[in-house]
């Protein structure tokens, strides 16, 4: 029995400033999966990721945790983030 793949989810509010959920995977990032938070703010919850992602055909990779990191973006500017986790198609799907 093979492992399922393993892809990375980001969270990200660079484009815009609205939170934005995608998938990388290996094809062109116009083909990449998305769900659009349609907000600034506040920060999509957990929860909220998590429903995200299932809608997508992903869930969280066992062991898997939110990594977070600050873009810079200018001295006057507020700062960006990107959260990052590893997932997997749900029940092998992809």
């Amino acid at each position: 029995m093979s492992a399922l793949p393993t892809l990375s989810a980001r969270l990200s509010n660079a484009f815009g400033d609205l939170w934005e959920l995608y998938i990388v995977t290996d094809g062109p990032s116009v083909d990449w999966p998305e769900h659009l938070f349609n907000r600034t703010m506040p920060v999509p919850t957990l929860d909220e990721r998590v429903q995200a992602l299932a809608a997508l055909g992903f869930e969280q990779a066992t062991g898997a945790e939110w990594e977070w990191q600050e873009l810079p973006c200018g001295p006057t500017d507020r700062a960006r983030l990107l959260g990052a986790v590893d997932v997997r198609p749900v029940g092998g799907a992809g």
